[in-house]
């Protein structure tokens, strides 16, 4: 059985979704290489990493996106590519594309996303090309023709979630609260861990094939004022909230120095604006995981929040 499933190269496997992508691909018996660039190797965290994924077979091959020879012949040895660099070095994919193109062996190409549809977001006047960016690698694999997978998986439960979104906070408060806006939109948080398993299990699911994956987990996905009502059940204490107009969240981002506005802007983007769930999925290009794939078991935002107390 091992035999017939695709060998999977993944770039940015010292990442903290790259580590967790690498884990599920080896769990899931798929030969699997990690391109890992030398800085890599003199990071104590990162190498630490590193020797926990060579312990469970992965292929360790020095080299990065700028190293053209040694990225050709990683990919001559796979069937798909699933790109996990940071958002700073989405435009570093313009290499990567070229690359597949000439390789002519990949039957599939994960472009760095796993957020929010970058296609769907309506906060481009604010953002700093930080969506527009990714859609412009959207535009590159689909012009080239190349067989993709978009993973959207919209928050991790690490960001915003800890603090109840609550910005600048890293624990959740005990007192007092801020909703952004009337509190009733709903975002999405999914566990990285789980975000990798989803995305390991479509690799060779025809059904997904030039295909965006969304995940919208329904446990996962709630309203501020759901999330803070979960909270205060679990803790036995009802918070004094408070609201924030999108008028006045607006302000106080128009007022603050990118890049430290970026979280209002992702809070505003998802529990304001509804970008991650004001659309319904169109079959003809879209698919929801947790409906495709029922038995992955996910970690609920329920169960994440009783980590915290």
């Amino acid at each position: 059985m091992a035999e017939s499933k695709s060998k999977i190269l993944i770039i940015g496997v010292t990442g903290n979704l790259g580590f967790e992508l690498a884990k599920a691909s080896l769990n899931a018996s798929h030969r699997t290489i990690g391109l890992v660039r030398e800085s890599g190797f003199s990071d104590p965290d990162k190498l630490q990493k590193l020797q926990f994924l060579s312990n469970a077979g992965l292929e360790i091959v020095r080299g990065s996106l700028q190293d053209e020879d040694i990225l050709i012949e990683s990919l001559k040895q796979v069937d798909v590519v699933i790109c996990a660099v940071s958002s700073k070095q989405s435009h570093d994919q313009k290499l990567l594309i070229p690359a597949i193109k000439r390789a002519a062996c990949i039957k599939r190409f994960f472009p760095s996303e796993f957020g929010l549809d970058p296609d769907k977001t309506r906060v481009s006047d604010l953002d700093h090309n930080f969506y527009s960016r990714k859609s412009e690698i959207r535009r590159l694999v689909e012009d080239e023709g190349i067989p993709y997978t978009y993973i959207c998986c919209n928050f991790y439960t690490s960001y915003l979630l800890p603090s109840l979104v609550q910005p600048g906070f890293k624990s959740p408060p005990r007192d007092k609260v801020t909703i952004f806006g009337d509190g009733n939109v709903k975002g999405v948080f999914v566990r990285e861990s789980d975000v990798a398993s989803f995305t390991i299990s479509t690799v060779d699911d025809p059904r997904t094939l030039n295909k965006t994956l969304y995940l919208r987990p329904r446990g996962n996905t709630l309203s501020m004022n759901e999330i803070v009502d979960i909270w205060e059940k679990k803790i036995g204490k009802n918070l004094e909230r408070n609201y924030v107009s999108e008028k006045a969240l607006l302000e106080k981002i128009h007022e603050m120095e990118y890049p430290d506005n970026m979280e209002m802007v992702f809070i505003y983007s998802a529990f304001v604006k509804g970008d991650q769930t004001y659309f319904d999925i169109n079959s003809s290009n879209g698919v929801e995981g947790t409906e495709l794939y029922p038995r992955i078991k996910y970690t609920t935002v329920t169960e994440f929040l009783d980590t915290l107390l």
